[in-house]
């Protein structure tokens, strides 16, 4: 099924030139047909896919507080005060993320960029600490895991990193730039033609099925089902 066409990026491409309330209340029949509705009827078919996967966790269809992202942005803390984002997020949590800080999935859609993402985007204190001691403990399973053909052949690992080993680890531990890691995510690359395909959908779920190994680590470390 194809969600997605070049309108989407037309619309979105717009809306950065055009990032004003006046302008999206003049286009917002627009934004449900090119960007809330397709995303909603993926959330949706995704629904039926994420079990082959995991099933702890969730596709939320609806409009507003489940899987799709709101398209409006919190501008409280930022200097920047445009109002909307110009990218479709889409992200698929675990079903004990309402309590604790969990590894997901998400769905980055853009102009200037299409991914998609699995892991822990600056997991809180905590969660970054089982993580490097599930390292630590288990350095065997984290390298093959990290190192897994089928993984590496399409996710790269990114985030930002400490400049020293964190307190309480070993400086010359063998796998220190790995706990140096503040961010515990991986990319894989999207181009637009495969957005706007009938294989979208397809695409996305062997991505995420590739990333098993390195999604089941992460659960491990914090207890979570996977």
């Amino acid at each position: 099924m194809r969600y997605f066409s070049k309108e989407t990026f037309s619309f979105l491409k717009a809306l950065s030139e055009n990032n004003n309330r006046e302008w999206f209340a003049v286009h917002r029949q627009e934004y449900e047909n090119l960007i809330r509705t397709p995303s909603l009827a993926f959330i949706s078919d995704m629904c039926r896919d994420l079990p082959s996967i995991s099933p702890h966790f969730i596709a939320n269809p609806r409009k507003a507080g489940g899987s799709l992202m709101r398209i409006h942005r919190d501008t409280r803390f930022s200097k920047d005060k445009t109002p909307y984002k110009v990218n479709i997020g889409i992200q698929f949590r675990h079903k004990a993320g309402k309590d604790i800080h969990a590894p997901g999935y998400y769905v980055h859609i853009a102009p200037d960029g299409c991914f998609v993402g699995v892991g822990m985007w600056h997991p809180e204190a905590d969660a970054l600490f089982k993580i490097r001691e599930a390292i630590v403990k288990n350095g065997d399973a984290w390298v093959a895991t990290r190192d897994n053909n089928s993984f590496r052949k399409n996710f790269i690992l990114e985030g930002e990193k400490l400049s020293n080993a964190p307190r309480g680890f070993a400086r010359n531990h063998p796998l220190v730039e790995d706990l140096k890691r503040k961010d515990f995510i991986c990319l894989a690359e999207m181009n637009k033609t495969t957005v706007t395909s009938n294989n979208f959908r397809t695409w996305v779920v062997e991505h995420f099925r590739q990333a098993n190994p390195f999604m089941r680590f992460l659960c491990n470390a914090l207890a979570v089902g996977f």
